[in-house]
């Protein structure tokens, strides 16, 4: 385990060095373009200042800013008790040495992400509808995968490198939108005094500049979403060596992508820090999937009829998909992981014989919970009456029998 996040990090580094490489000399590149190759110096300070303000901003609240955005609310165990039991088993399991701050998003599509900027300030989201279609083992599975990623360091990398791919598109747009602003004051530039090759090489440069300002953005994100899919695979493998039951986790992948629901919740930043696509418009994987096939990730996990260890998920990877190791060579070590048994005591959702209704029903029960709503059970009849946290009064009557019943604080 600890191979693996040392190369993590290693991994990480470079990718940060590359991207923050690309974000000066376009700092430099769109300087000089307007003012010369003095100007491209004080270009690349207000792009090294852009990315120091974001960044300071991401590492002192960027996981609260991503939870904020996903609409996530934290919530107590007496909303979900398997939950709070099921997370609190993997830290113990991740041998982490806090347990991560637990959040429910009000939504219907089922999905998870971690953030936060390391092991001992980490936090869980899980969607509403991944509560209500998901088992204990498949629970088990997920919050496992998302444990993963906290202790591979995946959390402050997506973070960093997010805030970094961010500069780089804003000062692509900010030059880019500018262009169409300042064409009459770029046509008195070079009509004014100087020489023709002088004119003639500042023309070049902003020729340069708004190619650079386009590619810039598109490789960065090509290079980001490539190590965002590898980082899935390893969190796959590290989820099914910490539960030692790959099924869940597979079993976990197929009930999300039997989901055509997408979710509201979500953006384009937010997107890879999820299990699966959160948008299941896009199915089609291609460079700019932020995450790997889901059906080949559920192949890999119940080909693993072994063991649980990395070296079972190396094996299973280069099986089913026929391409290079994704486990870095220096992490694998010959451990025993047995698989066990399914849990006797899961608690299978039934969902697969519920109807739409029921299962809308019990979604919107759940979100209601996560909402503060109260919850009152007519003594006389039986009616279910959800009660809005704005409701001011103590007792409730039963629009159904007209029974006085209290609400419990």
């Amino acid at each position: 385990m600890w191979e693996l996040i040392r190369v993590n990090k290693r991994n990480s580094i470079l990718l940060l060095g590359a991207m923050g490489s690309v974000l000066l000399v376009l700092g430099f590149v769109l300087g000089a373009a307007f003012g010369g190759p003095q100007a491209g110096w004080i270009g690349m300070l207000v792009a090294a200042i852009v990315w120091l303000v974001m960044m300071g901003v991401s590492l002192s609240s960027g996981d609260q800013i991503l939870l904020a955005s996903s609409k996530a609310v934290p919530v107590t165990q007496e909303v979900h008790p398997m939950l709070f039991n099921v997370v609190e088993e993997m830290t113990i399991a991740a041998n982490m040495p806090k347990m991560p701050k637990i959040y429910i998003i009000n939504d219907p599509a089922p999905n998870a992400f971690a953030t936060g900027r390391n092991p001992e300030n980490a936090s869980v989201a899980v969607t509403a509808g991944l509560l209500t279609k998901l088992n204990r083992d498949e629970l088990q599975g997920v919050i496992a995968h998302e444990m993963s990623h906290i202790l591979h360091r995946d959390i402050l990398f997506v973070t960093l490198a997010g805030v970094m791919l961010g500069s780089i598109v804003l000062l692509s747009q900010i030059f880019l939108r500018g262009m169409f602003y300042s064409s009459l004051g770029s046509r008195r530039r070079y009509s004014s005094s100087r020489s023709e090759g002088s004119g003639q090489a500042q023309a070049l440069m902003l020729v340069v500049a708004i190619v650079f300002a386009i590619v810039a953005p598109i490789l960065t994100q090509l290079l980001y979403f490539a190590l965002s899919r590898k980082r899935e695979y390893l969190a796959d493998a590290g989820g099914a060596r910490l539960t030692r039951y790959p099924e869940g986790l597979a079993s976990a992948l197929e009930k999300i992508a039997g989901s055509h629901v997408n979710m509201e919740a979500a953006n384009k930043v937010t997107a890879p820090m999820y299990i699966a696509n959160p948008f299941r418009g896009k199915k089609a994987v291609n460079l700019y999937s932020t995450h790997p096939p889901i059906e080949e990730r559920i192949r890999i996990l119940r080909n693993m009829s072994h063991g649980a260890a990395f070296t079972d998920y190396e094996k299973s990877y280069e099986s089913v998909t026929k391409r290079s190791p994704v486990v870095p060579s220096s992490a694998l070590k010959q451990e025993e992981v047995s698989i066990r048994a399914g849990s006797a005591d899961s608690g299978p959702v039934e969902t697969a014989k519920q109807t739409p209704k029921q299962q809308a029903r019990q979604v919107g029960d759940l979100m209601r919970m996560v909402s503060a709503f109260a919850f009152v059970t007519c003594s006389k009849c039986n009616l279910k009456m959800k009660i809005p946290p704005e409701f001011k009064g103590t007792k409730v009557q039963c629009p159904r029998c007209k029974q006085i019943s209290p609400i419990k604080q």
